[in-house]
Parts: structure tokens; C-alpha cells; sequence
């Protein structure tokens, strides 16, 4: 296992960050082991958790890295490994870690270093593919929701709108209105058609909002030379061009021209759209209903609650007695987090032809805990990013064939989500369709590779 502490802190590079860990990339003298990577390390929260410092043993027994087993045992099932990051365990330690931080943390923004740090009680991180470093443009996007849902789980009210507007749509809207600045005019049915006319408009839209925001919507993220850019730096897209802080030429049509072909070109936009229309068969909603049902359907539920069953046929505007939260385990319904195993088992049966006998429409208590972690599956994909690799921009540039190879698109960002996030999905679920009712012009987004199911 490759040792970190063998580099030094100055060798690495900030890139980036999500909610649960930060990037840096390998810039330091030649070394086989690190040359093309980027080091993924878990965050905690500040003030961190008291810290002891860790003995031989600890380090041994540490775990790798769930992200490097859950890619291993079931991504590589769903998706091409050419479309996926190479993914390594690699060791660390307290010393080198806060080097690091010293040297690195003004590079983070400002709102992510009040709220958490690099959790310096790990002894490993995860070594990656390094994406967005080279002599090449990286482009990250976040696509976001594929598709309209079926309205056979859907109430009387909601059906009406979420089959005629993106939940991605909807929820920009009610954003906007809070104020908040979001990718306007963006919608991901656009991006996921297949149509070349309808994606160049998606890449568009994408490069209009990371404009007028400055870069800040996390829709669409640049980066030139492992760094990231904004739109006052664009022109450095052109940097094999001497002239290019001259450059006077439509940066954005050239921007849509070269990422273009890519994204027509590569399966991976198929294959996303597939897997989050075909393991989010039930909509939260109907999600929620089944939730429900079969807690009400359990024979302790029954017993414990019998007096309010027995007034059920006798009282007009009956209510039904308590149920739990989705997702949340009780007396009566249990649902714990998946583990490998539960997620491997998952993908069997979700892989198998005899998945298909699944009726959706009128789904089986039985097969509750099946659409619980098809939903989870589901919503990884939704919250995934794909990174495309493109030549640098020219002020002559026009798509060649080599600008389509399979590997320059790859799709990262594919941790497992937790059951704990069924709940609050389903609050934002109403909050968002109970806004976006009030809209007097509602946006028709059109969902092309919609099926009858």
C-alpha cells in the first residue's frame, strides 16, 4: 500500500471539495506511484472529535475506504470501467495531514472552512485518477435528474405537474424565488435527449449560468491545468494560443463545439438515464405509500393499534393511527443501512431477467426493501458528476475524432446514499411540487426517452 507520508505536503495541489471529502492532485517531482493522481480525503466537522493519536495496530485495522470496495463490488457492475476512476487505498498520517491543511486550507472557501476540515483521525485516504490536471480542459457537470416520472404513483395533484416539469426545473424555480442563484434555464432532459441540437442548448445554458454566476452554481465547474476557473479567466481555455488574453473570438461557441460531440458520442448520458428511470420506478411518493402500508400491514402494528381498527368502520373522516417516517426503523418496520453484501445482493437481483416480473404499478409489500435501496441507487445517480476531457480550445477549433475516445468522459462522485436521507427527500419532495403549484406559466420539459412502463 502506498505510503502518502512519502511525498511532501507542497507536492499536492487543492482542487476541490464536496460534503464529505476534499481533493487534492499530485504536483510534485516524478514519482510512478502518484504521477496523474488525485488524493480523496474523508472530512469531519469543526471543532473536530477529540483525537488520539493511532498505534501500528490502528492503522492495520482501519478499514479502506467504503468508496473503493462500493465502486469495486457494484458500480463496475452498472457502469464501464473505462467510464469509471481508477480507485487505491493509500496511507496517511496526523503529522503530514496537518502540514497539509496548513498550507492548503485558505485555498478552500470561506463557508466550507467554518463547517469542516480534513478528519485528521484517518490513517488512509483514497487515491484516484487525477481528472483535471494535464495539458487539457476538464469540465465537470453535474446533469442531475434524467427523466419525468410515471404518473401511476402519483396523487391527483402532484401527477399534473411532475409529468410536465423536471423535478431539476421545479426546484430552480423555487430557489430562485428564495432568492438564491441557480442555473437558469438549465433543464438535464435537454442534456440526457440524445438529440445533438437539444444538448448543445443544455451546454448552453450550463455556460450562461456558470457566467452570470460567476461560477458559482455547481451545475458546470471549468478547470485549466488542475485549476479552477471562472468566467473573467475564460480565455485561458486558449492557453496553447500566445495571444489568448487577446482572444476576441465567441468562447462560448467554442466551448459548446468542443464539448459537444463529446457528450452526443458517449453512452455514459444513456446509461445514467436508464439507471435512475429504472430504480426509481415509484416516485417518493409511492414510495412513501408502500412504506406505510406495510408498517400498517405488520401484526404488531395491527395488535398495538387494534382499537383505532376497530373504529375504522364506525367513524365518519376515520384517521389512521401513527406510522413512522420512510426510512426511519420501528417497533413494527425495520429498514437498516445497506451494507456491501446488501447492496450486492441488491444488483443481483436488480440485474436478473426476473426483475421484470416485478409489478411496479401495483408493487408488493414483500418487495419493500428492494425500492428502498433501488431509491438510494437511484438517487446517487442523480446526484453524480461526470468529468469530460477536452483538447484546448482554438480559435479555429472544430470537433476531430479523437476528441470522442471513451475514456475522456468518466463519472465520479458515487457514494452510496444513507437511508437516514429517505425522510428529508420527502419533505422536499412536497415543498418543492406545493411552490411550483402556485407558478402561473409552468415550464413543459420534454422527456425523450420516456417509456410506457
Amino acid at each position: 500500500m502506498a505510503q502518502v507520508s512519502d511525498t511532501f505536503p507542497e507536492h499536492w495541489k487543492y482542487v476541490s471539495e464536496g460534503g464529505a471529502t476534499i481533493v487534492f492532485s499530485y504536483n510534485g517531482p516524478l514519482n510512478p506511484q502518484f504521477n496523474g493522481t488525485v488524493l480523496r480525503l474523508r472530512k469531519s466537522t469543526v471543532p473536530a472529535v477529540p483525537f488520539r493519536l493511532p498505534n501500528l495496530e490502528d492503522v492495520q485495522d482501519e478499514p479502506d475506504d467504503p468508496m473503493i470496495e462500493y465502486q469495486h463490488k457494484c458500480m463496475e457492475r452498472l457502469i464501464p470501467l473505462e467510464h469509471l476512476p481508477r480507485l487505491e487505498s493509500v496511507t496517511v498520517n496526523r503529522a503530514w495531514l496537518e502540514k497539509l491543511i496548513a498550507l492548503h486550507n485558505a485555498d478552500r472557501p470561506e463557508d466550507r472552512r467554518a463547517k469542516d476540515q480534513v478528519d485528521l483521525a484517518r490513517t488512509k485516504g483514497v487515491l484516484a485518477t487525477d481528472l483535471v490536471g494535464g495539458d487539457w480542459l476538464a469540465v465537470e457537470i453535474k446533469p442531475k435528474w434524467a427523466f419525468l416520472p410515471q404518473p401511476h404513483h402519483l396523487s391527483e395533484t402532484t401527477g399534473p405537474i411532475k409529468t410536465q416539469t423536471c423535478r431539476f426545473c421545479m426546484h430552480s424555480a423555487m430557489r430562485a424565488k428564495g432568492g438564491e442563484t441557480v442555473s437558469d434555464g438549465y433543464c438535464p432532459l435537454d442534456l440526457f435527449s440524445g438529440d445533438e441540437i437539444r444538448i448543445k442548448k443544455a451546454v448552453y445554458d450550463l455556460w450562461d449560468a456558470w457566467s452570470e454566476s460567476n461560477g458559482t452554481v455547481n451545475n458546470l465547474k471549468i478547470f485549466v491545468r488542475g485549476k479552477t476557473i471562472g468566467p473573467a479567466e475564460a480565455s485561458s481555455m486558449i492557453f496553447d494560443d500566445s495571444n489568448a488574453k487577446e482572444y476576441n473570438g465567441d468562447l462560448r461557441e467554442e466551448f459548446a463545439s468542443a464539448l459537444g460531440p463529446l457528450l452526443v458520442g458517449t453512452p455514459v448520458l444513456d446509461t445514467l438515464s436508464k439507471l435512475q428511470r429504472t430504480l426509481d420506478v415509484l416516485d417518493i411518493e409511492g414510495l412513501s405509500r408502500l412504506w406505510r402500508l406495510a408498517e400498517i400491514s405488520a401484526p404488531l402494528y395491527r395488535t398495538t393499534f387494534a382499537s383505532f381498527f376497530e373504529q375504522e368502520s364506525l367513524i365518519t373522516g376515520f384517521s389512521p393511527p401513527p406510522s413512522s417516517p420512510i426510512g426511519v426503523s420501528s417497533l413494527f418496520l425495520t429498514s437498516p443501512e445497506p451494507t456491501i453484501s446488501d447492496w450486492s445482493e441488491f444488483l443481483d437481483m436488480y440485474l436478473s431477467p426476473t426483475s421484470a416480473d416485478h409489478n411496479h404499478v401495483n408493487p408488493s409489500i414483500e418487495n419493500l426493501r428492494y425500492y428502498l435501496l433501488a431509491y438510494l441507487l437511484s438517487a446517487t445517480f442523480k446526484d453524480c458528476s461526470i468529468i469530460v476531457r477536452l483538447d484546448p480550445l482554438r480559435s479555429t477549433n472544430s470537433p476531430t475524432a479523437s476528441m470522442v475516445k471513451a475514456e475522456r468522459v468518466t463519472v465520479i462522485d458515487l457514494d452510496p446514499k444513507s437511508m437516514a436521507r429517505l425522510r428529508k427527500w420527502e419533505k422536499l419532495d412536497q415543498e418543492i411540487v406545493r411552490a411550483y403549484a402556485s407558478v402561473e406559466e409552468r415550464k413543459v420539459c420534454v422527456d425523450a426517452r420516456r417509456t410506457a412502463m
